[in-house]
């Protein structure tokens, strides 16, 4: 059987696949999704001896009839029904190892995260320098966003007309005299 440094690195991997994608997991219980990847990341799905299909088969058997999800003692249940199907020709001991090695340590992958595209469109269509109209007000000479003054005209309420030379001098000269 597995030693108890084995079986804390097997709990860790557990908790991370089970709140792999989901925000209100607490990492106590697995769905069936987090499961599957569990089993393709980890290399259990071999394609031969091991399917999808076993692996759902699976999950399937372990979980409570009314449940959704699998706890840690359920995922233990079903790595020991998994492991003599995977590893064909090692005693039950043996290929429970085997399989535990494969997950210890381990945590999901992000495959084929979709990256910002950079074309000459993007490019055309993000360069600032080359809006016209009200649009070009919108942004000052580095291209960086003038925030609410470049959408809306600001008005001063100063109590002044706009094109008064002397503002601000009425109490300078009250004080004069």
């Amino acid at each position: 059987m597995a030693e108890s440094t084995d079986l804390e690195q097997l709990m860790n991997s557990f908790k991370k696949f089970a709140i792999h994608g989901d925000t209100k997991a607490t990492g106590k219980e697995m769905n069936g999704k987090n499961w599957a990847k569990l089993c393709k990341d980890c290399k259990i799905i071999d394609g031969k001896n091991v399917t999808g299909t076993d692996v759902d088969i699976v999950f399937t058997k372990v979980k409570a009839k009314t449940s959704r999800v699998i706890t840690y003692e359920e995922f233990q249940r079903a790595l020991e029904e998994l492991a003599p199907k995977r590893f064909k020709g090692q005693s039950k001991e043996e290929a429970l190892t085997s399989v535990y090695k494969l997950i210890e340590g381990k945590e999901p992958t992000n495959v084929g995260v979709t990256k910002m595209a950079k074309t000459a469109a993007v490019d055309r269509l993000t360069d600032t320098t080359k809006y016209t109209g009200s649009h070009k007000e919108r942004f000052d000479e580095s291209g960086k966003g003038r925030g609410k003054g470049g959408r809306e005209e600001l008005v001063e309420e100063t109590g002044y007309v706009g094109s008064y030379k002397n503002a601000g001098t009425y109490e300078e000269k009250t004080k004069a005299k």
